[in-house]
């Protein structure tokens, strides 16, 4: 039996999502590994971890089933001792090591570990120089050894996952089918080995139809993924995704064969290439079926480009839209108009502050009703007056890892509107 994986809005009522709870991976930040772990700050894992499940009780509280990336991994690795080496060979061959003692002491540390669910933890939380055995090595393999993990960091040898919390990114649910995404930075790609291994040997989920590679030399992320209606999505160009992948993305699912998704329309926005924008849901996310939080930072440079099938086979037909950010919404959405909001209203420290903090990235748990941060007191405010029935969540500690509910979540199931 195949489970049944459905997403063709931002908005219909959520009935099943996927989490990663913060773990001790937040451990292995420090100082020397912050900026190539995406970090700019060491969140205390005690206060984000209180924080991440009162988010969890809340969604189960809107009648949502919440699952979570670790216990899926671990599902599918236990069908089979085969399956836990193989994947435990191919973590290790991703994880950037030099020198065969060293990985073999890796798999050794790895294998040690009796309980599934123990070594996927491990797995996720990365593996320390001092947690090996590497017999009577030389000085020079010990010397090999400072400096291996791809974060630079001398007392790691295979760096932290601290952005799985994130679960919006490694890979997107697109109707009955997932984007196994291509990532920008080298220290999320083995995240995608977890959903790669998931959807290719999880009982329930290993029939699902695939619609972007890991492997694709384009990098694109989730976090840059609106699913707009089932016909049509949003992809921002951004600092974490390429046009080029956009084109290729377009190419599967227009001309990808009987298991295509329904997809006959791509929206591409093109957002400043910043930090504090990193990804399109992080300056806008649907909030109702005819209203969309912004942040009014991307008008300035925004372009956006309609991309439908060409005239022959394989080709892309591309349209520069010139109207305004309201009037190509209505037209992807089949609206006659839709309603904008902005971030911060019209204080632009407001608006600066609260999008930094992820006021813009919004998670809709059914039209209207939405989770956001506490802390964007402003845009919460607005978003209030609305009418909007707001589901605040503490968030001192998760949003130092530069990501909102929108990002924390991954809908498996939608109802359709």
């Amino acid at each position: 039996m195949q489970a049944k994986l459905n997403v063709h809005s931002e908005i219909g009522q959520l009935r099943q999502v996927m989490l990663h709870r913060p773990g001790e991976e937040l451990l292995n930040l420090s100082p020397s590994n912050l900026e190539p772990l995406l970090f700019d700050d060491i969140p205390y894992l005690e206060a984000a971890q209180y924080e991440h499940d009162t988010f969890a009780r809340m969604l189960r509280e809107e009648g949502v089933e919440v699952i979570y990336i670790e216990d899926l991994l671990t599902q599918t690795l236990e069908t089979s001792p085969w399956l836990r080496r193989q994947f435990r060979d191919d973590y290790v061959r991703e994880s950037g090591l030099a020198g065969a003692r060293t990985m073999e002491a890796v798999r050794e540390r790895l294998d040690a570990i009796e309980d599934t669910r123990s070594f996927v933890n491990k797995v996720i939380c990365g593996v320390r120089r001092d947690e090996l055995d590497l017999g009577n090595a030389g000085a020079r393999e010990l010397a090999d050894l400072v400096g291996t993990s791809q974060s630079g960091n001398p007392d790691l040898v295979i760096d932290p996952m601290p952005n799985l919390y994130f679960t919006r990114d490694s890979f997107t649910i697109v109707g009955n089918g997932v984007n196994l995404n291509s990532m920008n930075s080298l220290t999320r790609r083995r995240e995608t080995l977890l959903g790669y291994y998931v959807f290719t040997y999880h009982p329930l989920y290993k029939d699902t139809p695939v619609w972007y590679s890991r492997s694709s030399p384009h990098r694109m992320e989730g976090g840059d993924f609106l699913n707009l209606s089932e016909h049509t999505v949003a992809i921002g160009i951004s600092q974490r995704t390429v046009s080029a992948a956009i084109d290729l993305y377009a190419k599967n699912v227009f001309w990808g064969g009987e298991r295509r998704p329904a997809i006959e329309e791509v929206y591409a926005f093109l957002i400043p290439d910043t930090r504090a924008m990193m990804h399109l849901d992080t300056v806008f996310t649907q909030v109702d079926v005819d209203a969309f939080l912004y942040h009014p930072g991307i008008l300035s440079t925004l372009e956006v480009f309609r991309i439908t099938r060409g005239a022959r086979v394989g080709e892309l037909s591309i349209e520069c839209m010139d109207d305004g950010l309201d009037c190509v919404l209505a037209r992807a959405m089949g609206l006659d108009s839709v309603r904008l909001i902005r971030c911060g209203g019209s204080d632009p420290i407001a608006a600066s502050r609260e999008q930094w903090n992820d006021g813009s990235n919004t998670l809709a748990v059914s039209p209207g009703r939405v989770f956001v941060y506490q802390r964007n007191a402003v845009t919460n405010d607005i978003l209030y007056k609305a009418g909007y029935d707001l589901l605040q969540i503490p968030s001192a500690e998760l949003s130092r890892g530069r990501g909102g509910p929108h990002c924390m979540s991954m809908p498996f199931v939608r109802d359709e509107l």
